[in-house]
């Protein structure tokens, strides 16, 4: 959420930060808004005075035995009470328009984000690998035969429709040491702390990070009210919701492995074949939460621990900083990495690596009191996958096939795989 101060003090460069993302300028709107507000404020304050005043001479009117003048001033402290508690309700009625309205307008980017309308304008900023030369045609994941009679979508279309897959025997093994290994890396490699959260929210905690109001439709919700994450970013960024630590508690970083869910609303077409984009898919997820001048270098960081995944696998990848039109909503700074999928002889996403500022902060009410004194400052958010496993199982699956139809899997995956790293035509582990 945005500072209504800052954008009083030069509405021409907020508006400005939108237009580079594609947005209409709104400052002029929410001033007018604001200013309403503020008098509405003020105008109660002053008839608070009024009534104050008024309330004092009522004793003494009534003290010197002057009735006339002890009616009429009982009279105005009565008036004076029933316009206030008007103007109050008035004030809080704009505010809370004033908060809804703010709520809803993205994050401004960073100066050093890149222009641009959509993906085709991101800028490659990092390339690692070189992608595998096969003797033979490289099939998609789903097409592979070691990876056919573990990787069941009709049997999962039965049980929840369209979008969902039924992984078995080796292939669901893979996917189980991949998130193992991850968490394990992250852990005793990057000195993240492990946190195994809910998977059920509440909508002050889909609000926080940015998935409401405005992106409802792109998650699920219970009959009860809960909501079930779209990533454990909701739920590991919110344990600083309404907090307010010490400067010495920084820098916090999480990492959990969970499910994750997405009704995908708008992609439709997209993707529809394999296990590229699902409803239900499982992520391991970095967040950190930081001092407001560490957080471009804590981003950094964050994007090796993720890109140092793909290298211990051996998978080729790319690293772009998206343009200022494919950016979310919740981002002031956005990399991408993209894992290289000889099935599909391209680079596709695979983390997303973004610093938030104090965008979430600010919704959360997540703050932090500094060391050397002075008022409390809202801490900066950043948030990573570290990785989204299925992307990285498909990955692990086509760079690693053979043109016997069995796969090669990375040496790092064998203390999870009991010492076993082909898997065979027949979907078992040898």
């Amino acid at each position: 959420m945005h500072d209504i101060r800052a954008i009083r003090e030069n509405p021409a460069a907020f508006d400005a930060a939108l237009a580079r993302r594609g947005d209409a300028p709104v400052s002029s709107d929410l001033l007018r808004l604001d200013e309403s507000r503020r008098a509405k404020i003020l105008a109660a304050e002053t008839a608070q005075a009024e009534q104050n005043k008024a309330s004092k001479e009522v004793g003494a009117a009534k003290g010197r035995g002057d009735e006339v003048e002890f009616e009429r001033l009982r009279a105005l402290v009565a008036e004076k009470k029933a316009e206030i508690a008007q103007m109050q309700t008035e004030a809080k009625d704009l505010d809370a328009l004033l908060t809804d309205q703010l709520i809803r307008i993205a994050n401004l980017p960073a100066e050093d984000v890149p222009e641009g309308a959509d993906e085709n304008d991101n800028v490659e900023v990092n390339r690692w690998g070189a992608p595998p030369t096969l003797d033979f045609a490289p099939k998609e994941h789903f097409e592979i035969e070691a990876v056919q009679t573990g990787m069941d979508f009709e049997t999962a279309a039965k049980l929840s429709g369209s979008r969902f897959v039924l992984l078995s025997g080796g292939v669901a093994r893979i996917h189980r040491a991949l998130a193992q290994f991850m968490l394990d890396t992250h852990i005793n490699e990057n000195e993240l702390t492990e946190v195994n959260g809910p998977v059920l929210v509440l909508s002050e905690m889909m609000q926080g990070t940015g998935q409401l109001p405005k992106f409802g439709e792109d998650s699920y919700q219970t009959r009860e009210g809960w909501w079930l994450i779209p990533t454990s970013e909701v739920s590991l960024t919110n344990i600083v919701n309404e907090t307010l630590i010490d400067e010495s508690y920084l820098p916090r970083r999480y990492t959990a492995h969970s499910l994750c869910f997405r009704s995908e609303a708008g992609s439709a077409g997209r993707d529809t074949r394999g296990m590229l984009r699902q409803h239900q898919f499982e992520k391991v997820e970095m967040v950190s939460i930081t001092h407001p001048d560490k957080s471009d270098k804590e981003q950094k960081r964050m994007l090796r621990c993720a890109e140092g995944i793909l290298e211990k696998l051996g998978i080729p990848y790319r690293t772009v900083i998206l343009c200022t039109g494919d950016m979310g909503f919740g981002a002031r700074r956005t990399y991408d990495i993209e894992a290289w999928l000889p099935g599909q002889d391209t680079y596709r996403e695979i983390s997303s690596v973004s610093t938030c500022g104090d965008f979430q902060a600010r919704r959360m009410n997540a703050r932090f009191r500094p060391e050397a004194g002075g008022k409390p400052e809202y801490v900066h958010t950043l948030n990573g996958s570290g990785l989204a496993v299925g992307r990285c199982l498909i990955a692990v699956l086509e760079n690693g096939q053979n043109a016997d139809g069995t796969v090669t899997l990375p040496k790092v995956l064998a203390p999870y795989l009991g010492g076993k790293l082909t898997l065979q035509r027949d979907g078992t582990l040898a």
